[in-house]
């Protein structure tokens, strides 16, 4: 129970340092640039902020135990804990989070984060927490 307790408050605080960035990110820029604009601010307010990271990595699905390189690449991936996902859409949709729980199950990480820029307001609007499998 104890460990359990320790690693949700890592995840808290890590995931709260996270937003933070996201919102310093999205309050210098505001709506209406690309992904990869976003995604670059976000990689130097996390590093920033001493966190270490790994962008556009890639992210093998296992099917019938046999890796498949399908492509998919995940946005950021923050300490090894947290998937960050960036979108710059009118609005996120209830697809963009199923995608992500999908990541987490491959990539086998506890938590992620889903932002989207173009939200007026990121933390009402352009934010999605997705969990899988927290500790109790």
């Amino acid at each position: 129970m104890h460990v359990g307790n320790a690693v949700r408050e890592r995840l808290d605080a890590l995931t709260g340092s996270i937003i933070g960035a996201a919102l310093e990110v999205h309050r210098e820029l505001g709506p209406g640039l690309l992904e990869n604009a976003y995604q670059a601010c976000l990689t130097f307010e996390l590093l920033n902020r001493g966190l270490s990271l790994e962008r556009q990595k890639l992210l093998p699905v296992v099917y019938k135990e046999q890796r498949v390189d399908c492509g998919y690449r995940l946005d950021l991936v923050v300490e090894g804990l947290v998937i960050v996902e960036i979108k710059a859409i009118g609005r996120l949709e209830r697809v963009h989070s199923v995608q992500l729980l999908s990541y987490l199950r491959f990539a086998k990480c506890p938590i992620g984060l889903l932002f989207n820029f173009h939200a007026g307001f990121l933390t009402r609007d352009g934010l999605r927490r997705v969990v899988n499998n927290l500790p109790e």
